[in-house]
């Protein structure tokens, strides 16, 4: 075996190059930008999560949590009215949840109801597109 047999010519190298360069023009458009997409299919289902959550405190304890008891209710068994009865001691949620920008989530109790929703990749009421509040009465 010669040294000249050993190794890839510089055309060989050229190709490879060539086709990685194809591939990702190709590939990589479709990646970059859907990071908005996914976060906002993270924050739908966080707050279904979150919402099937307060069902399962109501069911236990015949009451949503108040305003002020607030999402805190289903990581610990919170003080003041309502009082819940049959609190399940290990909570409802592991953790305090956010959203997938690192925002809470804004719950009312509305007298029986609730609203519970995301203020979107914007942090702030309404908005368009990935900047819209995202409500669990919608989904």
């Amino acid at each position: 075996m010669h040294a000249k047999d050993s190794g890839f010519t510089l055309i060989e190298i050229l190709m490879v190059v060539v086709i990685m360069g194809i591939l990702g023009a190709l590939i990589i458009p479709n990646v970059i930008g859907r990071d908005d997409e996914a976060r906002l299919k993270a924050a739908r289902n966080d707050v279904r999560a979150v919402g099937n959550a307060l069902d399962m405190y109501k069911l236990d304890n015949f009451n949503y949590p108040s305003t002020d008891q607030g999402l805190e209710a289903l990581v610990e068994k919170p003080a003041g009215f309502p009082e819940p009865k049959n609190y399940n001691p290990n909570g409802y949620l592991k953790k305090l949840p956010v959203d997938p920008w690192g925002q809470p989530f804004v719950y009312l109790n509305n007298g029986g109801r609730f609203e519970l929703y995301s203020l979107g990749r914007d942090g702030q009421e309404g908005g368009e597109g990935y900047d819209a509040d995202i409500h669990y009465a919608e989904l």
